[in-house]
Formats: structure tokens, C-alpha cells, sequence
């Protein structure tokens, strides 16, 4: 016969339908579930859904009738609330937390204004481009690439001339040039934006000059019989720089004086005709 021994008492085994077993069936359903809590006495598992249930709080009451507890599972938890308040807490928090997230920020403008850093800007006459008086700097309209960048160019009072292929937006392809009394601050193939500072306009006495540039950066599009080949003798405004300044009025640049006189020349077919729809186009 097997000796006996004093925690022999312990190993004894309980009648299936005993608090003891019904107590550590709870805590094997916990063991496989995750996360514990103490409910009435018992260890019970807090789910957030259980396969085949409508809400996450029944399975917490499942847990709780295994476990035997006499309180139901409506009973008041800490700070006054039910168990189902209390599990369906953390969702609630989450939903409003998503709520209240800020909205996201708006894409940045496609172009903008290049002279927006120039103070005291004076609007002056529609040629070949759009001319202009003040000093400060001058911006790139927006992506772009460097094609050429001089301050000695014989061709245009003061020197400066400066051209960019845009690289982004309505406008992409087409090729823009400043010109005068602008001193480069880029060189030939940088690509810049509309926050890289391209030349600083100095105080010359021819002012400055912008507009559509001919594809190959040698000189304004409307000395090409494309576009009517205006030179620097007129007759003024041409139609490429009236196309030139609606862009510039867009973003928020004043009227040229003589932004109502009869137009010379030839819109080529790359150049949008209207460049407010084009802008506000998503």
C-alpha cells in the first residue's frame, strides 16, 4: 500500500460541478484568450469579439457565467460603470480620437507668384513679355529646370537673361524667360521651384521683363514666325505676352497698363488660351 502523505489532501480530486472546477475552467478559457480580469471572485477573459457573437460584451458574460459568480455581469464595475460600459470604453475613446484628428493639409499651389518678394512692384507695358519696375527677388513660377543663366547678354538691356523649362503643371513643357536688369543666382541645369530664388531684379533703369521664351531659351517665342515674329520693335502688346500676363494675373500679379489694347502676333497651339480654367482644374 502507497504511503501516505501530508499534502495528499491537496491532490485531491473535485466533483465536476464544484465552485473549485468551475473556477479553473474560467482560468484555462482565460489562459487561451489574452488578457485577465477579476470578476465576482473568478478569473475571466476581456474580449473584444468572440466567434459567433453580435458584441464584444458577451463574451465577457460568457466568461462570467463559467466562472460561477453571482454577480451579473450588468453589475457596476470601478467608477460607477456596468462591465459592458467599461469594455466598450476604449472603443468610444478611439472613434472620437479619430474624430478629432485635424485635416490634412492642402496640396501647395502648382505655381506661384515669381514677385511676390519684390516690394512696390510697379506693373509697366505688355511687349514681347510683361515688363515690370522694382527691385527684389525674383522666384521661379514653379518646378523647373535651368537652360540658360547670364548676366552679359547682349541682346537686352542691363544683360540679364535667364530661362526654365517648367517641369510640372498646365504649363509644363513651355519655357519661361526673365530678362534686364536681373542678375542670375542659378546655374544652367538646376532644377528649382517656386521657392528657389532665380535672379535678384536690380535698380538699372530698364526694369525687368518676363514672359514665354522660344523652346530653345535663345529668345522671346514671339520672334518665331510661330508666333508672329515681333521683335523688340513691336507692334505691342504681343499675343504670347497678353497669354503671359493672364498666368502672372492669376496668381495674384496686377493688370499691365495696357492690358486692353488690340493684340499683334499669333497664339501658338501650345499655349493654353485660358489659363483660369487650366489653374483651377484639379
Amino acid at each position: 500500500m502507497p504511503a501516505a502523505t501530508s499534502g495528499g489532501s491537496r491532490h485531491r480530486k473535485q466533483p465536476p460541478g464544484s465552485p473549485s472546477r468551475r473556477r479553473h475552467a474560467a482560468r484555462m478559457a482565460a489562459a487561451a484568450a489574452g488578457t485577465t480580469l477579476l470578476v465576482g471572485g473568478a478569473v475571466v477573459t476581456a474580449v473584444t469579439h468572440w466567434p459567433g457573437q453580435a458584441n464584444p460584451a458577451q463574451g465577457l458574460a460568457d466568461a462570467v457565467r463559467a466562472a460561477g459568480s453571482a454577480a451579473p455581469v450588468s453589475a457596476p464595475a470601478a467608477g460607477g460603470q456596468t462591465n459592458e460600459e467599461w469594455l466598450k470604453k476604449p472603443f468610444a475613446e478611439s472613434a472620437r480620437r479619430k474624430v478629432q484628428q485635424p485635416p490634412a493639409a492642402p496640396a501647395p499651389p502648382v505655381y506661384r507668384n515669381p514677385f511676390r518678394g519684390v516690394p512696390g512692384l510697379r506693373p509697366e507695358r505688355i511687349d514681347m513679355g510683361v515688363d515690370f519696375g522694382g527691385s527684389g527677388p525674383v522666384y521661379a513660377l514653379g518646378h523647373a529646370v535651368i537652360t540658360n543663366a547670364t548676366g552679359s547678354s547682349a541682346g537686352w538691356p542691363g544683360g540679364g537673361w535667364i530661362t526654365y523649362r517648367l517641369t510640372d503643371g498646365p504649363a509644363a513643357g513651355l519655357t519661361v524667360f526673365v530678362a534686364e536688369d536681373v542678375k542670375p543666382a542659378v546655374q544652367v541645369g538646376q532644377e528649382v521651384s517656386s521657392s528657389t530664388v532665380i535672379g535678384n531684379r536690380f535698380d538699372g533703369g530698364a526694369g525687368i521683363e518676363t514672359g514665354w521664351a522660344q523652346p530653345d531659351g535663345s529668345s522671346a517665342e514671339s520672334q518665331l514666325a510661330a508666333a508672329g515674329a515681333i521683335s523688340g520693335q513691336g507692334p505691342f502688346p504681343t499675343r504670347v505676352g497678353l497669354n503671359f500676363e493672364e498666368l502672372l494675373q492669376v496668381l495674384g500679379v496686377a493688370d499691365a497698363p495696357n492690358i486692353a489694347q488690340p493684340a499683334s502676333g499669333i497664339l501658338p497651339p501650345d499655349y493654353r488660351p485660358e489659363w483660369t480654367a487650366a489653374m483651377l482644374r484639379p
